[in-house]
């Protein structure tokens, strides 16, 4: 199992009261998974991807990955965690304008320390998967929104984590563009082994989805296949 919550819930303390922002969610994924965990604005989608990115500590439960609980990490620790296990995506691309495409896809493997020879041959491969290795030198004030985002996609997948975490990945993008974006991770998602969860609030994306996880109110659903829900989430 590559990831697993245990009870895992959030609460924040705003003046005299406290807000629930997850109930006791269990949740499982495995390498080669694609998750939609769908819902509206508040539900709790974010607040559960920080957590399972370890961006953020439950107040109770445990985050576990590859079957090693997250809890008593020091941040050190859980900063390598992140940079070698899990990928993200995030809905504003959050790419350096002054660098490149290539150099972009390139500079998480600068930290991991890797020689010049093995990062071409990842940033390369990789967009070239993404269709955009004859954009590489261009910058992404050069580039469109999907095209952004498909470079934020290969420098999730180019340290060849076990986990990609996306938030909201096509909200700021046309819906046509949002489809390609979706198919695209869903290709690289069957092709790479790793295990996709999306958050979102765009009921298009769960076309994409191979599982599709509902929340609401903190706490989580998962459909079945005939599209009825089941509460409580395992896997």
């Amino acid at each position: 199992m590559i990831l697993e919550t245990r009870q895992l819930s959030k609460t924040y303390q705003v003046g005299q009261e406290e807000i629930h922002a997850l109930r006791g969610v269990d949740f499982q994924a495995d390498s080669g998974d694609f998750t939609v965990i769908n819902g509206p604005s508040g539900s709790g989608k974010t607040t559960f991807l920080n957590l399972i990115a370890c961006i953020d500590r439950p107040t109770s439960g445990e985050v576990m990955i590859e079957g090693q609980s997250t809890n008593q990490l020091s941040e050190s620790h859980l900063a390598e965690l992140r940079k070698h296990k899990i990928g993200l995506v995030f809905q504003t691309f959050n790419l350096i304008p002054v660098l490149s495409a290539y150099e972009n896809v390139e500079y998480p493997l600068l930290l991991l320390g890797l020689n010049r020879a093995e990062r071409r041959k990842r940033v390369m491969g990789l967009l070239e998967e993404v269709g955009l290795k004859d954009l590489a030198r261009r910058r992404p004030d050069e580039l469109s929104g999907g095209q952004r985002q498909r470079i934020a996609i290969a420098r999730a997948l180019v340290t060849e984590p076990k986990i990609v975490l996306a938030d909201e990945p096509s909200a700021n993008l046309d819906s046509e563009t949002g489809k390609q974006v979706m198919g695209i991770m869903r290709h690289l998602n069957q092709d790479h082994h790793v295990a996709f969860i999306v958050v979102t609030h765009d009921p298009v994306v769960t076309q994409y989805a191979q599982r599709i996880v509902k929340i609401r109110d903190g706490q989580l659903s998962e459909e079945n296949s005939r599209g009825a829900s089941t509460k409580n989430p395992a896997a």
